[in-house]
């Protein structure tokens, strides 16, 4: 069990003006912890000889420990990666993802989610009342296992891309808690209370295991009648999945695919990714979405690689416990774009943030963005103007925007 007294503790330097803010020995590991750390250099930490003591007291040589910090990279500067990660995409999804790299930095496009998960009645909300449509139309497959939902019926979906509008779709992967639950009604995608977790469903024999394929067979069905008329699909499946992890809270995934961790997450990734391909799913563009409960969060350990995702999205909402500004969100944005030089970063879901105008003249440059839906808006009638996540005044404000693509501003080409 090491040793480093307090008063051997300020020995202990870093050099090119950073500093040492602490230091705790225990049993046979050092921490040291520094700050003031600028991008582009290389730092050394020297811990003098007899600073740290051993067994009986006798002393450890000196180390020194050089490390040096990433060049900061701005989304000008990014090298956006020029395929799909899915091989031999058809050929709208590569022509879609073409044009994404195109506008991206340079203009954003609009989206509006599902009310609940298979119409485009928030879309039609926001054309009602501001006279267009987002550019960007997001579906939900959380009912998949309910015998009431027919996402057999493509007909939202091919309405929406006939009329010349682009094609998103999420998936809260909803599944029984046990082995004895057999009614759809309570299958959930919570992690708490739950025994389908990601180690058993990627375990051969397991109920798990089972329902997974299940699922994932007929998930694979729904997105072939989208791929068979030619519609690429920008797919953000598994999303948040660190929860809590990393917050104040502690808490712990939100998802039933983050709670067993970072590993297992990236694994049932890959897994989901190999199973579509192997199928021939061809039409999907891959979003992973970070987490959103605290912005000091950094779940980057979560992100299953270059190799499966082609943009990253961003989550964030506006609180009791988050006070966004348009200069928080462009900080959310630059963070992003320093982790990962090589994707198109998207402001994949939010709620009560500054209008598209202010968060990109902050330097929040979000590929696309899409408001959650309102859960009370349907009870109304669609009558209303106010919305939890983005009411028609910050709509107005956006559209007035010359960086906001609407769907009448597409190119008509995507759609051939």
């Amino acid at each position: 069990n090491i040793l480093c007294l307090t008063s051997m503790q300020g020995n202990i330097t870093v050099d090119n003006g950073a500093r040492v803010d602490a230091v705790e020995a225990a049993m046979a590991e050092l921490t040291v912890s520094v700050s003031g750390l600028q991008s582009g250099k290389t730092y050394t930490v020297t811990i003098p000889e007899g600073t740290v003591t051993g067994y009986d007291n006798s002393p450890a040589g000196e180390v020194s420990i050089s490390f040096s910090t990433k060049e900061e990279v701005s989304f000008e500067d990014q090298e956006i990666s020029e395929s799909l990660v899915t091989p031999d995409p058809i050929p709208a999804a590569k022509k879609l993802y073409d044009y994404l790299r195109s506008i991206y930095g340079k203009q954003t496009l609009s989206g509006a989610m599902a009310h609940v998960a298979w119409n485009t009645d928030e879309a039609e909300w926001v054309h009602k009342f501001t006279g267009k449509y987002p550019a960007v139309a997001y579906f939900d497959y959380i009912h998949l296992a309910a015998s009431w939902m027919d996402y057999g019926d493509i007909t939202p979906a091919l309405d929406w891309w006939n009329a010349g509008g682009l094609i998103g779709a999420s998936w809260h992967w909803n599944v029984p808690r046990n082995s004895s639950e057999t009614d759809s009604n309570n299958f959930t995608c919570d992690a708490e209370d739950n025994e389908f977790n990601v180690t058993e469903a990627l375990r051969e024999g397991t109920w798990q295991n089972e329902f997974m394929h299940e699922s994932l067979e007929k998930i694979t069905g729904y997105l072939k009648l989208l791929q068979d008329e030619g519609i690429p699909v920008i797919w953000r499946p598994l999303h948040e999945a660190a929860g809590n992890t990393y917050t104040q809270w502690h808490s712990g995934a939100w998802f039933w695919w983050g709670a067993d961790g970072a590993q297992a997450y990236k694994k049932l990734w890959i897994y989901v990714f190999n199973y579509f391909k192997d199928a021939g799913l061809r039409n999907l563009i891959w979003v992973w979405t970070t987490q959103t409960s605290s912005f000091d969060d950094v779940d980057f350990e979560f992100y299953p690689g270059d190799g499966y995702v082609d943009i990253i999205g961003r989550d964030a909402y506006q609180d009791q416990t988050n006070s966004v500004d348009a200069l928080n969100l462009a900080s959310q944005f630059s963070a992003i774009t320093q982790f990962s030089a090589h994707k198109m970063v998207t402001l994949s879901e939010f709620g009560g943030m500054p209008d598209m105008a202010d968060q990109w003249n902050a330097g929040a440059r979000w590929l696309y963005f899409m408001p959650w839906y309102d859960y009370d808006l349907g009870e109304a009638g669609y009558n209303s103007e106010n919305h939890s996540s983005a009411d028609i005044g910050w709509w107005n404000a956006s559209f007035a925007s010359d960086v906001v693509i609407s769907r009448d501003e597409l190119p008509a080409d995507l759609f051939e």
